[in-house]
């Protein structure tokens, strides 16, 4: 009885000691093909050329970029009249279409430099101070990632067969017309923009993180 029992011990610590030994050999074979992964195996994409970005699951896509109007310059009747137009001309288009916004730091260099030219050629101790002071603020906003400006695009796509980029060309051309015909400009982006704008979405360093507080409070309702 007493060989029985060992026998039966041995097996089960045979299998114990088989398991953990096939679940270490699967771990690190996972990890092994995690390592062997590119950046670009996580993403969609599957090639960029020109100004067309082709998918893994079929499809074609174009951006276009729209410059943003400063609201704060036109009247509130201006403001009315765009919205109506701009309405007007985009309602004829039954295809579907992706507005992305997203906020990009701002290039402040030609802004120093120009600064760095008024300081060698100025002789205002006042105005060499003011523009010292001006440099190093600017320098402290772009350090921070507080210097953003939002920027629009619009996202076009069709199933990857013949034709489809000529397709697309025209989609896009068309937008744009629409758009221009509204005082809007609008491009449409090339390979090293597209690569800059899918980089707006997988680099951390361009998001730019806003502090807020939320305070519990118990709506009233006065009547």
């Amino acid at each position: 009885m007493y060989q029985i029992i060992m026998i039966i011990i041995a097996l089960s610590l045979s299998g114990v000691y088989y398991f953990l030994i096939n679940k270490k050999k699967s771990t690190t074979n996972t990890d092994e093909t995690l390592a062997k992964k590119t950046a670009q195996d996580f993403v969609n994409i599957k090639d960029i050329r020109d100004k067309y970005a082709y998918t893994k699951d079929g499809l074609v896509y174009m951006y276009i970029k729209i410059h943003p109007i400063d609201v704060d310059l036109i009247s509130s009747r201006e403001q009315v009249n765009l919205e109506k137009q701009l309405t007007a001309e985009l309602s004829s288009d039954s295809d579907t279409i992706k507005l992305i916004c997203v906020s990009r730091p701002i290039d402040i260099a030609p802004l120093i430099n120009e600064y760095n030219e008024l300081l060698i050629n100025s002789a205002d101790n006042i105005q060499k101070t003011l523009l010292k002071h001006e440099m190093l603020n600017m320098n402290d906003y772009a350090m921070s990632g507080e210097v953003v400006e939002r920027q629009f695009y619009l996202h076009l796509w069709h199933k990857y067969e013949e034709g489809a980029e000529t397709s697309l060309n025209k989609k896009a051309y068309d937008l744009i017309s629409k758009f221009s015909s509204c005082q809007t400009k609008c491009e449409i982006l090339l390979e090293q923009d597209i690569y800059r704008l899918y980089n707006l979405f997988n680099n951390p360093a361009t998001i730019n993180l806003e502090d807020a507080s939320f305070e519990a409070s118990i709506p009233l309702m006065i009547g």
